[in-house]
């Protein structure tokens, strides 16, 4: 018998555009927060600059925890509340949370502890290990906080409540967006802080946003019950339902980037100059996609709900719309950015040969965009079902059996050229074939 959650009645596409819209807010928001921090450190002189150079992508890899967290609460509470099992699902809101504190608070003692032996092994000199550990000092106070955030935006997701679970990755951007410069340059009564100055706009955004996300959890239809984590055990239960969703999709979250980095160091071969176009290139790209990923994030706890009421027929026709969205709208985003590829790269640099790269990049590259949508909300959908391992399987064939060998293959035969080339297939190959196994997945798990 299909149950009553929201989103397992009324229009598909209605609910797809509800949820889809403010997750694109949010995420823009989030890119946003590490644009204002490079911005800021950078006028700070090259060491600072540097020193947040080697704490990005660790700081993104961590920060995947937090979206595996989220996704996986979201996928267990969207079932239950599908399947009308509100008591489950308010055990496991408060158990996601609760655990995703005590997961955050370990791992963060473990980056406090190793930080100098982690960014040395990275090659990062003597000269910039001071700065980085001051940033990694108040991050590590902070990086519990971002998982509470992540998992109360977890819940808000499961329960389809976009608005209110988009307002907190809002919340946590504009609050690190004001203290980075009051905290950095130490303007009005605030301390002159430097690079440590960024670290604590970040932890204080982090504990504002947790706050603020548990206050919207407590208000919403399930609340915030400690008292359904009466025992370890019975928390640990609920994580291990929890993580069997988040942990592979925390390893698929971090694969693509670990691409990219493959990319950047075979590209390295070619000169700086076309690093530094593919630089500028990914950071368009990564705007010029958020549309996708926003659909990623949303399709998640409407194709759980309707999969937890046993309204599987709206699961399929949910992803079958996300894709033909996908489709549509990478074709559309496609054109102006090949057209006018060398008039946009022209924005970034007055350098020719760089500007020559971005726009190569943009010729190749584009026509794979809506390929990736496919990948990511194929991907969602199979984790919103509970099939995480699958997705995490085609998004690490994607990177280690088609994108890394083909940029080799590439890079040596057409050069640049070649590896913009192995993305663009990685792309359509991972893509067709996360629709092939996700609808599958849903056909047999239908019947």
């Amino acid at each position: 018998m299909a149950g009553d959650a929201k989103l397992t009645h009324g229009s598909i596409a209605g609910h797809l555009f509800k949820q889809t819209v403010p997750m694109v807010v949010g995420i823009v928001c989030i890119i946003g927060v590490g644009l204002v921090d490079a911005y800021f450190i950078g006028q700070l002189g090259p060491d600072p600059l540097a020193a947040v150079s080697f704490l990005f992508p660790v700081t993104t890899a961590l920060s995947s925890l937090g979206v595996g967290v989220m996704v996986g609460i979201n996928s267990v509470l969207s079932r239950a509340l599908g399947a009308n099992e509100e008591d489950k699902a308010r055990e496991r809101a408060a158990q996601g949370i609760v655990f995703a504190f005590l997961a955050g608070a370990l791992i963060a003692a473990g980056l406090f502890a190793g930080s100098d032996v982690l960014f040395a092994a990275l090659n990062a000199s003597d000269a910039l290990l001071p700065l980085i550990r001051d940033y990694v000092v108040p991050y590590t106070l902070g990086f519990p906080l971002l998982l509470v955030g992540m998992a109360c935006n977890g819940v808000l997701r499961g329960q389809g409540e976009a608005v209110r679970s988009s307002s907190i990755l809002i919340v946590v951007a504009l609050v690190n967006a004001v203290l980075d410069p009051l905290l950095i340059f130490g303007i009005g009564p605030f301390p002159e802080m430097g690079i440590a100055g960024a670290g604590y706009a970040v932890a204080i955004a982090y504990l504002v946003g947790a706050a603020y996300g548990l206050w919207l959890v407590a208000r919403g239809e399930l609340g915030f019950d400690l008292g359904r984590c009466r025992t370890l055990s019975c928390t640990l239960d609920g994580a291990r339902e929890i993580g069997r969703v988040g942990a592979p999709a925390s390893v698929a979250n971090a694969i693509n980037p670990a691409g990219l980095a493959v990319l950047t160091g075979v590209l390295a071969t070619h000169g700086e100059t076309v690093v530094a176009g593919f630089g500028a290139a990914t950071r368009l790209q990564a705007f010029a996609v958020v549309p996708l990923l926003a659909m990623s994030s949303s399709i998640g706890p409407i194709v759980g709900q309707n999969w937890g009421a046993g309204r599987h027929d709206r699961a399929r026709a949910t992803l079958r719309l996300a894709a033909l969205v996908c489709a549509v709208y990478g074709a559309m985003i496609a054109v102006p950015l090949v057209v006018w590829r060398r008039e946009i790269g022209a924005i970034f640099t007055d350098d020719p040969a760089v500007v020559e790269s971005i726009a190569r990049y943009l010729l190749v590259a584009s026509a794979g965009f809506f390929a990736y949508g496919l990948l990511v909300v194929s991907n969602g959908a199979m984790n919103a079902i509970g099939a995480s391992n699958r997705a995490l399987g085609i998004s690490a064939a994607r990177v280690a059996l088609v994108m890394v060998p083909l940029a080799w293959l590439g890079s040596r035969v057409l050069g640049p050229a070649g590896v913009f080339g192995a993305e663009l297939a990685a792309n359509v190959v991972g893509g067709l074939l996360a629709l092939w196994i996700a609808w599958r997945a849903m056909a047999r798990g239908a019947g």
